[in-house]
This record gives structure tokens, sequence and C-alpha cells, in this order.
């Protein structure tokens, strides 16, 4: 019996760390989805792609964009309200360009060729410290009034794995700890 009870705390320690590992999962953003980092259609085409997007800091965006055609300029709000290049937090010429989110709070991009950011290639996002449950983030049930609908990445098909496989994970490890516990225990 004693053999039992410390294969049962092993057990448990396990899955707690899973869990730890699981909880910690970040998102890859790929900027303006299947379109990409590019001019726009329209001028609110950007602000649109954000509505239904969660930021936490460990996730990164990725701007898909061809070098010398495209670039992405870290601004100050003045500067991205304005489109003038003031107050450049930092500059990337190279696409694709990968950021990894680092701090919590307000964040802006626009893109520096000709009158791009004019034109509404520019993006404002809003990084909370910690992830909140989200549904479409955390592969969570929808409530009833969306229950049909699947769950959506976080910016594109190629995003879809990484937080549902966490929660899929817990799960997982609740399914065989809770039945092998109980039998551990009897």
């Amino acid at each position: 019996m004693a053999r039992n009870h410390v294969l049962l705390i092993f057990l448990v320690a396990s899955a707690g760390h899973l869990l730890q590992a699981a909880a910690g999962i970040s998102l890859d953003h790929i900027v303006g989805g299947s379109s990409g980092w590019r001019l726009p259609p329209n001028a609110t085409f950007y602000s649109e792609w954000t509505r239904d997007k969660t930021f936490v800091v460990g996730d990164k965006l990725v701007f898909m964009y061809t070098s010398g055609l495209q670039n992405v300029l870290e601004v100050s709000e003045k500067d991205f309200e304005e489109c003038t290049q003031e107050e450049v937090v930092d500059m990337y010429y190279a696409g694709p360009t990968v950021l990894e989110i680092t701090k919590p709070g307000p964040h802006y991009y626009y893109s520096g060729i000709g009158t791009h950011c004019e034109d509404g290639q520019k993006l404002s996002i809003n990084v909370s410290a910690t992830a909140v449950p989200d549904p479409a983030r955390d592969g969570l049930p929808l409530p009833a009034s969306n229950a049909s609908a699947p769950p959506q990445a976080a910016g594109g098909a190629a995003e879809a794995g990484p937080a549902s496989a966490g929660s899929r994970l817990a799960a997982t490890v609740a399914g065989v700890l809770i039945p092998l516990s109980t039998a551990l225990l009897v």
C-alpha cells in the first residue's frame, strides 16, 4: 500500500509539472492572417484583424513580408497616430520579422515605406501580462449561443494548435490520474 501512495504522489507531481508547462503556452500571431503584412485593402484592415485577438506577454507577432518592399517600425502612440518617426522604438527591415512580446500594455507598429502608414498599414495592440480565459485562445467550450461555431485560431490556420493542445493535455492528464488514483487507493 505504501508503494501505491509513493506512485500516486509521483504521478500527481508529474501532472502538476505538465499542467504548469501547458499553461505557459504562447501563440504566434501571423499579422494580417493569410494576407500578411502588406498595404491593406482599406484603412481599417489591421484594426479589424485585431478585434477578436488576445495578446499576452510571451506571444509572438509574425510580420510576413518581402525585404525591401516592406518594413516594420515599432513607434510611440503619437507617431502611430500621426504616421511620424519622432519616437521610433525599433526598425525591422528583413522579412519575415518575428517579434516576441515582452511587455504588457499598448504596442504600436506601422510600415515606414512611402505613405503605407497613412494608407492603413499600421497595427495597434494591447498586451495583457497574463492570459485570461478565452474560448478562442484556450480551446474551451464556447458559450451556448455560439456552440455550433468552431473555436477560431489567434490569427489564421497556421496558429490553430498550441493553446488548444494545452487544454487537451490538461484533460488527458486529469482523465488518466483520476481513475489511476482511485485504483491505487482502493
